[in-house]
């Protein structure tokens, strides 16, 4: 099988993050010669930001559940999914001494909180099984005759194999290493890339409110996400998020930022602050604190019931004064402040920018893609895995869990 030094390897690997790693591992394993090439000097340098620094790996469900969360092409991800569904990548790491627990929404963490440990595991994984780690930026895919034949680096170098694997990673985080150079080989290799774009990315919006509340934290809050026009919301949620100087991030926010395949003024959101009382029941809790406080001012009142950051705005989308008595408000500007509190406007006009992304909405076209095998139908020899492919999906360990049943279904394939 040969493959030492720049000889004839039976795989390379074009990127050394999830999606690279787990297949030069499994490729290995299979006992072909497998190097891999990464343009950074430590591999796995996205999976360290991931999680806020505590890697959310996958998500512990059945592969038909996770199918119901990939936003781009889950059809195209129905066999790698079943072939490698999120129980192996579980079952793998904790093989490779890398203990796990799930968390709310199913999200799986390794127990150790540290991002670092499933990096590590995956460098050793691919190590350990025989595959070689090579610090070098691939500039070029070799051809001959259709076929993929090798790659020649930045440097100049050229380096020989029967198959290549191209996993690159999108072009969000790029001072990890992803940053679109994965889509550029691709087409030099005579394949299409469909429109490229952030994906669990901040959602930017109109006005100045957003700024004033720049930094406030909520929880257990539900964010609605509409179309306009539409009566079904895209998205609707419970959890957390927060305001930022532009708009709003956070974990509802990403989730929803996913599914925004429209330009973003198509689009309203509304958080409910208070998804445990129905309108009654919140109307109720605002009479009982203004009988308490009849001649306070409104704004003070309110602070009770909440954030205070929050005050303000809700008060001006209800169209109220701050410093109203309490005991002048009626019933019809109850009825409103209390719209406001249960449905909190926003109106985005743009995602935040792709390099803020956690994900790259776009990528390969799956229709040029075997989704059997991750081989290129155009180019013989060319197989494809993780990010540069365009497939995407919501926030809670399913992006990095298609990395690896991409990766294992292209290193299962390799001839």
């Amino acid at each position: 099988m040969g493959g030492e030094g720049k000889g004839r390897w039976d795989a390379i690997v074009i990127g050394g993050g999830a999606a690279g790693l787990l297949c030069a591992g499994y490729a290995a394993r299979r006992g072909l010669s497998v190097l891999v090439a990464e343009g950074r000097e430590r591999p796995a340098r996205k999976i360290l930001v991931t999680g806020k620094g505590r890697c959310n790996l996958t998500n512990n469900c059945s592969p038909e559940d996770f199918l119901k969360n990939v936003c781009s092409n889950p059809k195209f991800l129905y066999s790698a999914i079943w072939g490698y569904p999120p129980a192996s990548t579980m079952a793998l790491f904790e093989e490779l001494g890398v203990p796990l627990k799930t968390e709310r929404g199913n999200r799986v963490y390794p127990v150790s909180d540290s991002a670092r440990s499933i990096a590590d595991a995956l460098v050793g994984f691919a190590k350990n099984s025989g595959a070689k780690i090579l610090q070098a930026k691939v500039a070029e895919i070799l051809l001959e005759e259709g076929r993929a034949v090798g790659v020649r680096t930045t440097g100049g170098e050229e380096y020989r194999g029967r198959n290549i694997v191209l996993a690159a990673g999108g072009m969000s985080y790029p001072g990890t290493g992803s940053d679109g150079s994965g889509f550029a080989l691709a087409r030099q290799a005579g394949h299409t890339i469909t429109p490229l774009r952030g994906s669990l990315v901040p959602i930017l919006c109109a006005g100045d409110c957003c700024g004033r509340m720049a930094g406030l934290s909520l929880k257990n809050v539900t964010l609605t996400l509409r179309e306009e026009g539409k009566k079904k919301p895209v998205f609707q949620e419970l959890g957390e998020m927060l305001f930022t100087h532009q708009g709003v991030s956070g974990p509802l926010v990403l989730s929803a930022s996913a599914l925004m395949r429209k330009p973003a003024g198509e689009y309203r959101l509304f958080i409910d602050m208070k998804p445990a009382l129905d309108p009654a029941q919140l109307d109720a809790r605002l009479l009982r604190d203004f009988s308490e406080s009849p001649n306070r001012d409104l704004g003070n009142v309110l602070s009770s019931l909440l954030p205070r950051a929050f005050v303000l705005p809700a008060l001006e989308a209800a169209e109220l004064p701050p410093d109203r008595k309490v005991r002048e408000v009626t019933r019809e500007e109850r009825r409103r402040l209390g719209e406001r509190v249960k449905a909190f406007p926003l109106v985005p006009t743009a995602l935040g920018p792709v390099e803020e992304a956690v994900v790259t909405a776009g990528g390969v076209k799956v229709s040029e893609v075997d989704p059997k095998t991750m081989a290129s139908r155009l180019v013989p020899g060319l197989y494809f895995a993780g990010e540069v492919l365009d497939v995407d999906a919501r926030t809670g360990g399913f992006n990095l869990q298609i990395a690896f049943a991409t990766g294992y279904a292209a290193a299962m394939h390799l001839e």
